[in-house]
């Protein structure tokens, strides 16, 4: 079956039994107090909003919304990913979300040797779910914010973890693009080599829990008409549940061109640390910042593994 979307994700949310502590590093931003007043409202979820304790009660007066039920870590600008990260750490939250705060400082703060979040031995990247409704279809990209350029080992881990997060969304054998500029391997683009090689090592018997195809263009990825029309056949092209792509330069500008040119929903999440990570953009609006909470909460475990 297709992976779920955000309405079935919602619905969940609403069903849950508990409501676990969700820690907002820079929660002094409309936004993020919008969309956790409504996550506490519905009772998804138990906010904690970290930062300056007198900036956020102003930006929430000034935006019009209660603070009944939201609790505040007061925390000077420059210690809030500190505080908010060692909430999570300490098991006073169960869950990350990225505020008004700069990705490298939170960065930082995640993946501190001594005091951060990251699961050892895991590739830490991000992970967003696109939903097109006009066109029918669901699909999860990654690495789309972290790593810049992933060696053939680290695509391996960042492939099992989004595998791990499809399979919690409801696809038991998920199918996976390796994207490229090109179907074809060329030795002048390294990324086509890891494509076939992967592919290989699937056909082979390894990654039981997936398929894997590549390379593959983003259009043979998402477009059955794309795959009629190039005559290449393949489980994934047309059809891609899971697309991997090559760097962070590829991944952010076509997560990016689909957000702001196409009619669809999206929400993102990290992989690869100890507890669920909402993370997306500073930009972002209250329903992204809402639907990636609720991806967090569906992915659950699977935000955290390699899938191994």
């Amino acid at each position: 079956m297709p992976i779920r979307g955000f309405d079935d994700l919602f619905r969940a949310a609403d069903a849950r039994a508990t409501r676990p502590v969700v820690a907002a590093a820079g929660g002094a931003d409309p936004t993020v107090i919008g969309a956790l007043r409504i996550a506490a409202d519905r009772g998804w979820a138990s906010p904690l909003l970290v930062g300056p304790g007198a900036e956020i009660r102003a930006t929430a007066e000034a935006a019009g919304i209660g603070l009944d039920g939201l609790a505040i870590l007061d925390a000077a600008a420059g210690a809030m990913a500190a505080a908010a990260v060692d909430a999570v750490r300490s098991g006073r939250a169960a869950l990350l979300m990225k505020g008004r705060i700069g990705t490298p400082t939170l960065m930082h703060a995640v993946l501190d040797p001594e005091t951060g979040i990251r699961r050892e031995g895991r590739v830490v990247g991000q992970v967003v779910l696109v939903e097109i409704p006009g066109h029918g279809r669901r699909f999860l990209l990654t690495d789309t914010g972290i790593g810049v350029r992933p060696k053939l080992a680290s695509k391996i881990d960042l492939m099992r973890g989004a595998v791990a997060i499809a399979r919690s969304l409801g696809e038991d054998r998920p199918r996976v693009a390796l994207m490229a500029a090109t179907e074809a391997a060329n030795a002048a683009m390294p990324e086509t080599l890891h494509a076939a090689e992967l592919q290989r090592r699937n056909e082979a018997g390894e990654f039981p829990e997936c398929r894997v195809q590549g390379p593959l263009s983003f259009d043979l990825a998402y477009a059955p008409d794309a795959a009629d029309k190039k005559r290449v056949v393949g489980p994934v092209v047309g059809a891609a549940d899971v697309m991997i792509f090559p760097d962070l330069l590829s991944a952010n500008l076509t997560v990016k061109a689909i957000m702001y040119t196409s009619e669809c929903r999206f929400g993102g999440i990290l992989m690869g640390t100890t507890a669920p990570v909402v993370f997306m953009s500073r930009s972002d609006t209250v329903d992204t910042r809402l639907r990636s909470l609720a991806l967090a909460l569906a992915a659950g475990g699977a935000s955290g593994t390699s899938g191994a």
